[in-house]
């Protein structure tokens, strides 16, 4: 019986599905193995080898199957690559847009009618030299961007500023909801330990991840007066390292309006993943969230109601 032209696509188009899932999950092994896991290389150079394994599919449109095997691979990646959800979520955009771009390219260079291995060598080496210096961001020493980031948030609390000192003082207590960004499969905070505000006093939050990574961040103050306090970093061993490290925190507090405080709360951090034009505002939001939930649950009285600015 002989083979329609429609049964000889599907068997190509599922050989380069097998195939780009093989050397997708092989180039993020040995990105792992390379300590590399956080550069472009992951984010923009995957996505790549993905597409460059669809070449010898005859499509309508590169871009359309380039995009319909990535979307398989990310469905597969906690299997393929070991990931959580909240990992897909995040990469999915950049690694569409790679896709999308690789595409183009691809329906730009390659007439309808030329065969998928027309003019290929020359091709192929221009579309890699293209996307190179992409994915090198975190991979070559001193190329890359700023890592070092400061967000800050500002509540104003109807409690007086001894109430917000008193209320820093005690353990801390993650009993209110996360924002629904935070919710989407970060690490959350579950059992904690320490108190005071004296130099040296620390404090521990135990960060559940399912059972994928489960770890403590430990901060000690490092700085405090009568209008604010500074904890810094001493370990982290939870999955949050994974995208940042944590640097320091400072609260600061001040008599505000009708009776009310001003709660400032502030977060250093170090960005670990690139690139830089992705990842940076993305952490950003995430942390700003952070920071005004800090605001809310550990420097607000049970009593007070807070206003974000």
């Amino acid at each position: 019986m002989n083979e329609t032209s429609s049964e000889r696509n599907a068997r190509r188009l599922l050989a380069a599905v097998i195939f780009a899932l093989m050397a997708g999950g092989l180039s993020y092994r040995v990105l792992v193995l390379k300590q590399l896991q956080h550069s472009s290389l992951v984010f923009i150079g995957i996505p790549a080898v993905i597409a460059f394994s669809t070449l010898y599919v005859r499509p309508r449109s590169a871009i359309g199957t380039i995009n319909k095997i990535i979307a398989i691979a990310l469905c597969l990646s906690g299997v393929v690559f070991g990931e959580a959800l909240v990992c897909i979520i995040m990469s999915a955009p950049i690694f569409i847009l790679a896709g999308t771009v690789v595409g183009a390219l691809i329906n730009w260079v390659r007439k309808p009618d030329d065969p998928p291995t027309a003019g290929s060598t020359k091709w192929r080496a221009s579309l890699g030299i293209a996307l190179l210096p992409l994915s090198v961001e975190g991979v070559i020493p001193r190329f890359e961007f700023d890592r070092d980031e400061r967000v800050s948030v500002t509540q104003s609390v109807a409690a007086s500023p001894d109430e917000i000192r008193t209320a820093l003082a005690r353990p801390p207590r993650f009993d209110r909801e996360l924002p629904a960004f935070l919710r989407l499969g970060f690490p959350t905070p579950s059992h904690t330990d320490g108190a005071g505000l004296h130099v040296g006093a620390r404090r521990s939050v135990m960060f559940a991840h399912g059972e994928h990574h489960n770890g403590a961040l430990v901060m000690a103050v490092s700085a405090a007066d009568s209008a604010s306090v500074t904890f810094s970093a001493v370990s982290d061993s939870s999955y949050i390292t994974h995208w940042l490290a944590w640097q320091d925190a400072t609260v600061e507090w001040k008599p505000g309006a009708g009776g009310r405080t001003d709660v400032t709360w502030t977060l250093r951090y170090r960005r670990r993943l690139d690139p830089a034009w992705y990842f940076a505002p993305l952490e950003r939001y995430g942390v700003r969230l952070a920071a005004s939930y800090l605001a809310e649950t550990l420097a607000t009285p049970d009593t007070a109601v807070s206003e974000r600015r």
